[in-house]
């Protein structure tokens, strides 16, 4: 079910004790990320958290929105992520009908495909206050997150831009550090749609406008988040997910189109013949700091805002943080569309201690010599699977979820001298570990069983099972063991 805005999820959270609210005054220099980063690391991801006294403001801070299994079901609305991929897939893979019976069929998913377009209204409670003049975007609690940050960051915010060339609108994640009250550094990694924008305004000597909107239904702040194709619109997957189109209204100064009801939005422009300005250093999600780096800046024009706002953030560090959930409902909701390109993929896992670019450990139904490394080749052409680290291809039994069950697989079926192969391509930027920003080393392994054709010269050993008979025998009396 889609949720109008922020505060009718909030409603739901409280009511299924999903939210805490925090009453004594807090800082949003370092203290809000200390409590968060705590309830984070609780079992299960702890609870929702909503700062009402944060001190020298009258705004109240959210964070950790997402930051469970539960809570992210909520928020999409799905028991089941999976299903969400599949419409997704009939999104991107339309069946051409071929039969005027075959065109009725399509009607209903038509229709659905319609109810789920974007439209634009003509007014918004984002719109009860407008501020064009004497703008200071520090009016608002923005945090700093860890000790050594470069400034304040904004960390939730939905990103919107427009291709300069074909006008799609794109919708980003990214983070955006203050570098004064009208002044903004947007760090569009290079792999980044929006990151692609800028640079075709540098080429043709346009501005590039900008619109970063903050909360609305949490469904918005989750897409701001996947790795779409360039050619898709965010909140057009949005209304796919909420079936029904999300509301959308006019920027003030800026022609752009943002949700109407979000907590906040902050119109501006980015002028690409004006110098690149250091961002950073910023916690990130790896657990480390990334440096200081050189980004475009944005200047900011017009900020709305509701009635009583709340700040959304989410705060990144040493795993797990919310992202974990996150990253989580991206790898289950992708998961169609891998198995479509990839019909012999069982499942795949992007776990979070490897920041869902570092691992990527993937079951298969092997049914020839060397099928563990297509598939990997495969998967590092797929999006931004391309920056995947190591990839490791196990058989169709092993549960990649399962650490145990990888590490069991990983150490006893696999020969480093024979099944490992080292190759070079694009790295997510944030990594450290490699010599060149965005370029480096990556590992593929077969941890699949070996076949003769694929050099094994030996016997492979049979796996350990007991017999079924037995287990029937015992099953019957397990109950009157006492165990």
């Amino acid at each position: 079910m889609p949720y109008k805005d922020l505060r009718e999820f909030l409603k739901l959270l409280e009511k299924e004790n999903e939210l805490a609210r925090i009453r004594e005054e807090v800082s949003p220099i370092l203290e809000i990320t200390e409590i968060t980063d705590r309830v984070c690391k609780m079992p299960g991801g702890g609870k929702a958290l909503l700062f009402e006294r944060v001190k020298g403001y009258s705004t109240p801070v959210l964070t950790n929105l997402l930051g469970s299994e539960r809570r992210i079901k909520l928020a999409l609305g799905y028991e089941n992520l999976e299903d969400i991929g599949w419409k997704l897939y009939k999104l991107l893979r339309p069946e051409i009908p071929h039969t005027f019976l075959d065109k009725l069929k399509r009607l209903p998913e038509l229709k659905k495909l319609n109810d789920s377009l974007p439209r634009i209204v003509k007014d918004g409670s984002v719109r009860e206050n407008i501020k064009r003049e004497r703008i200071d975007i520090l009016e608002f609690p923005v945090l700093q997150c860890w000790p050594k940050d470069g400034g304040r960051y904004i960390t939730f915010g939905q990103t919107i831009t427009k291709d300069p060339e074909s006008g799609i609108r794109n919708v980003g994640l990214y983070r955006i550090q203050v570098l004064s009250p009208t002044e903004l550094a947007l760090h569009w990694q290079i792999h980044k749609d929006g990151n692609h924008h800028y640079w075709k305004a540098k080429r043709l000597g346009k501005r590039l406008e900008v619109a970063i909107a903050i909360g609305g239904d949490p469904v918005l702040s989750y897409v701001a988040s996947t790795p779409l194709p360039p050619e898709v619109d965010e909140y057009l997957f949005a209304g796919l997910i909420r079936e029904e189109g999300v509301e959308l209204i006019k920027g003030i100064t800026v022609d752009l189109e943002y949700p109407a009801h979000a907590e906040m939005v902050i119109e501006g422009y980015v002028d690409p013949s004006e110098p690149l300005v250091d961002e950073g250093p910023f916690g990130d999600h790896t657990g480390f700091y990334t440096p200081v780096d050189k980004y475009p800046k944005m200047h900011i024009t017009a900020i709305l805002y509701r009635n009583n706002s709340i700040h959304l953030a989410t705060i990144v560090g040493k795993p797990p943080q919310e992202d974990k959930y996150i990253g989580w409902a991206t790898e289950r909701i992708f998961l169609p569309l891998i198995k479509f390109n990839l019909p012999e993929v069982v499942d795949y896992h992007l776990p979070a201690e490897g920041c869902f670019h570092n691992f990527c450990f993937v079951s298969i139904k092997k049914r020839y010599p060397g099928h563990a490394f297509k598939t990997a080749y495969a998967l590092l052409g797929l999006g931004l699977m391309s920056l995947t680290k190591h990839i490791v291809v196990f058989d169709e039994d092993i549960d990649v979820h399962d650490f145990g069950q990888v590490l069991w697989a990983w150490g006893n079926n696999v020969d480093p001298s024979r099944d490992v192969l080292i190759l070079k391509g694009p790295i997510d930027v944030l990594d450290h570990s490699t010599n060149q920003v965005g370029f480096g080393g990556k590992m593929v392994i077969d941890a699949t069983t070996k076949w003769k054709e694929e050099g094994y010269t030996r016997e492979w050993p049979e796996v350990i099972e007991m017999s079924q008979e037995v287990k029937k025998r015992i099953d019957s009396l397990w109950n009157r063991l006492g165990l």
